[in-house]
């Protein structure tokens, strides 16, 4: 492909509700999009980096800086530019993982709409739906929480996944399974807000029945989580501590973990996120898909990602309603309990023109 330019668009989504997770509460979602104009199509990615540095050392400004400065001019000097060789000529540069995803996604996006191809084709899905879960942050009480999570239920949502940090965790659950009954699959997100010293409380979730217990320590500390493993019952899954194919074959080899959740702006994009699949897969591993608050555009990938077969449990690939009033592309709505895989070229989806002018904060515009 040859590129005539790319443009870095700043967005400003509204959340339908607060969501509170152990790192802070979001009420918008401060997104960078990545637009590419080739001479045969344009492509979108996002980028899952949010306002501030508090999930992950990046952060969307950040991510807009690097792409800027360093990330798109060497796109541009690429003799030969696609989706396959993005990643190489981005490697001299350290880290950025989600600057790099959203830059490796809008390539492949305008590479497959050229092609007629579709991303669930092009990564390997499987399935033309999947089963979708719901993240349910933090909350100011447990009858708040009781009625959020009546809520998800009511509309079809096949799992529910409980924010959690120390002083709320085994109440909520214990009101949770007691409300809801075991049959209700259920697990919970730490988002590292633990340590090994933890352990015993954490053993105390044990006894509902849970799914797995996602990134209870510091992302770092993946020998931590290995021993964790050996101590409690629930299994361990890591989020924030899977970065590339290579450390998920690592953290397996060390019994780190019994389940991944893959999130493709951590780990540098869908391509590698495919390798990840394919890692866990070989070595009998369940994956699902994780989700960042993103846009009809994020989540149309993330849905044909978890189209692959080795995404045996439902992700946090909520319809849009759960996120915004009003989204970037077509809604994404829940039928079943299941989000239909776009089957168009490339992502299958586009902003809405309107949409997306009434949102846009920033516009720069990098020329070839």
């Amino acid at each position: 492909m040859k590129l005539t330019g790319v443009e870095l668009r700043r967005v400003a989504m509204p959340l339908v509700a607060p969501f509170r997770t152990s790192f802070g509460t979001e009420t918008e979602r401060d997104v960078l999009l990545v637009r590419v104009v080739t001479e045969d199509a344009e492509g979108w990615g996002e980028c899952v980096a949010m306002a501030d540095p508090r999930y992950s050392s990046e952060y969307a400004a950040a991510a807009a800086d690097v792409l800027r400065r360093f990330l798109i001019p060497a796109v541009l000097q690429q003799p030969r530019l696609d989706a396959i060789t993005v990643a190489p000529a981005l490697a001299p540069f350290k880290g950025h993982r989600m600057a790099k995803a959203a830059l490796e996604t809008a390539i492949l996006d305008a590479e497959l709409r050229a092609a007629g191809r579709s991303f669930a084709r092009e990564l390997g899905a499987v399935h033309d739906r999947v089963p979708c879960g719901v993240s349910v942050g933090i909350m100011d009480s447990i009858p708040e929480l009781l009625d959020a999570v009546d809520g998800y239920l009511a509309e079809g949502y096949l799992r529910i996944k409980l924010k959690i940090e120390p002083g709320w965790d085994v109440e909520p659950v214990r009101a949770v399974r007691e409300r809801f009954g075991d049959e209700v699959l259920l697990q919970v997100d730490a988002n590292t807000a633990y340590t090994l010293a933890d352990a015993r409380h954490l053993a105390r979730l044990d006894p509902f029945a849970l799914l797995l217990i996602e990134q209870p320590l510091d992302e770092d500390d993946v020998a931590g989580h290995a021993e964790l493993a050996r101590m409690i019952a629930t299994p361990v899954c890591l989020d924030e501590s899977i970065t590339s194919a290579r450390t998920a074959a690592a953290a397996i080899s060390l019994g780190a973990c019994a389940v991944v959740n893959i999130k493709p702006g951590r780990v540098g994009g869908y391509l590698e996120a495919r390798r990840i699949h394919d890692v866990c897969a070989a070595q009998g591993i369940p994956v699902w898909c994780g989700g960042m608050l993103e846009t009809g555009l994020g989540r149309a990938a993330n849905v044909a990602l978890a189209a692959l077969p080795g995404f045996t449990l439902p992700g946090d690939t909520s319809a849009s309603g759960r996120y915004f009033s009003t989204d970037l592309t077509e809604p994404f709505v829940l039928a079943d309990g299941h989000l239909d895989v776009p089957d168009k070229p490339g992502l299958g989806v586009a902003p809405r023109p309107d949409v997306l002018a009434e949102v846009t904060t920033h516009i720069d515009w990098i020329s070839a």
